[in-house]
């Protein structure tokens, strides 16, 4: 069959209100941009990273500081400025995203598919899902996402879009939806049969549909709060106007895969300067025995103060590549035509050694705090964990191999969400 979709034929109809999107109380405070991005996020860090180690541990689910988070503004800041956002760039989006990562992983990583899902609306929506989910953010609403699915070696979507007398169904299985728990919207991966050719659609689901059974089964040893458990779609039924194109996405020229993947890198690098701060209060304030015994602090220590100088080094390196690289997403976002390719490079250059400093940096942690680190009272653990689970989302030897051969072979990394 050919799908029939509002995006598709371009048609002006208005997407239809699924019936628990009333109104909120109170819209979020809407950012002016970058400067103040920055600043809400800086002061978010300070109260997300008092109870960190203690939400880590009990695995306790952020519902008030994902609250806070988006009464901030800051789930908004990538809706353009002509939908009434803050159209930061990609350099901000980056920043805010490691401010928060630094203070508590998970938060820093919960909003990551939503904005991802924002940005396959920019490239692929059409002016009217545009304008309707757009303002759905402004307002408040939060999406998660349930693309991933497990279980098949062949990696071919199976959660399908049909039609059936009464419109549109999804039937399919998710896993690793991260932020599916506390969203509004979940957007979903599907696969339409069009003159018996599958084509992949990000279909936005409305969390308490009939039929959507979302399941916290999510118990990996880092990022622990981050929702990301499994989603049930059973004969769900949408409207064609939340259907978005995607796979002609990636047809094409454009920056949802560098979008994706900056935001990635921006979570490891605050993973890292989360580990990196931790390490620095750690050893100021305490002692531990050393083999010297004319050391009697441990800043004072010839050793340790070299390890601390090493990570200082890779840390900045780790902050410039990511800076750079949003300077490249803008400039493909501004003309993709001429370079995406070279935004793809500069994001997966970024993402190595965002991947390597913050495992690096839970590591120092562990080394500089001794056994200590290892209590669970501190939590000092969970930063390597958390930087040990997050950079398993794609491996990094993906970033060198793609690096590598557009500067050897001059080969265009492929256009997909990992690079």
């Amino acid at each position: 069959m050919t799908i029939d979709l509002f995006a598709a034929r371009g048609e002006a109809v208005a997407p239809t209100v699924p019936h628990h999107q009333a109104d909120v109380s109170a819209r979020p405070d809407v950012i002016a941009g970058d400067a103040e991005a920055l600043h809400t996020a800086q002061r978010l860090a300070v109260e997300f990273a008092r109870e960190a180690a203690l939400r880590d541990r009990e695995r306790r689910l952020p519902w008030a500081e994902l609250d806070a988070f988006v009464a901030s503004g800051l789930w908004g800041i990538t809706v353009p400025r002509e939908f009434g956002g803050a159209g930061v760039s990609n350099g901000t989006l980056a920043e805010v995203t490691a401010t928060i990562a630094a203070a508590d992983g998970s938060l820093g990583q919960i909003p990551q598919n939503h904005f991802y899902a924002l940005e396959v609306l920019r490239v692929g929506g059409s002016a009217e899902q545009q304008h309707y989910f757009y303002s759905e953010v402004l307002a408040g609403k939060r999406f998660g996402n349930a693309l991933a699915e497990i279980g098949h070696k062949d990696f071919k979507r199976r959660t399908r879009l049909t039609r059936d007398a009464a419109g549109w169904r999804i039937d399919g299985k998710k896993f690793y939806c991260t932020g599916a728990l506390y969203a509004h919207w979940i957007p979903t991966l599907v696969v339409a049969d069009e003159a018996g050719r599958d084509v992949t659609y990000l279909a936005f689901v409305p969390r308490d549909t009939e039929g959507v059974t979302i399941t916290d089964d999510w118990d990996g040893f880092g990022q622990r709060v981050t929702g990301s458990g499994s989603v049930q779609f059973d004969h769900v039924r949408v409207e064609a106007e939340w259907v978005v194109p995607f796979q002609v996405s990636f047809e094409r020229p454009t920056t949802i895969g560098p979008l994706a993947q900056i935001i990635h890198a921006a979570i490891d690098l605050g993973q890292a300067r989360g580990a990196f701060a931790a390490a620095l209060q750690f050893v100021r304030e305490r002692s531990r025995p050393w083999i010297d015994a004319k050391v009697e602090r441990a800043a004072d220590d010839p050793l340790t103060i070299a390890q601390v100088g090493d990570l200082a080094v890779r840390l900045r390196a780790a902050e410039a590549l990511l800076r750079r690289a949003g300077r490249f997403v803008d400039a493909a976002q501004a003309r993709p035509e001429r370079s995406v390719a070279q935004a793809s490079v500069a994001v997966a250059e970024a993402r190595a050694l965002t991947t390597t400093v913050s495992l690096e940096a839970g590591s120092r942690l562990f080394e500089l705090a001794g056994t200590a680190a290892t209590l669970d009272g501190l939590g000092l653990d969970r930063f390597w964990r958390n930087a040990r689970t997050h950079t398993l989302h794609d491996p990094v030897r993906w970033k060198y191999h793609a690096v590598g051969n557009f500067y050897l072979n001059d080969k265009l990394p492929p256009r997909h969400g990992a690079l």
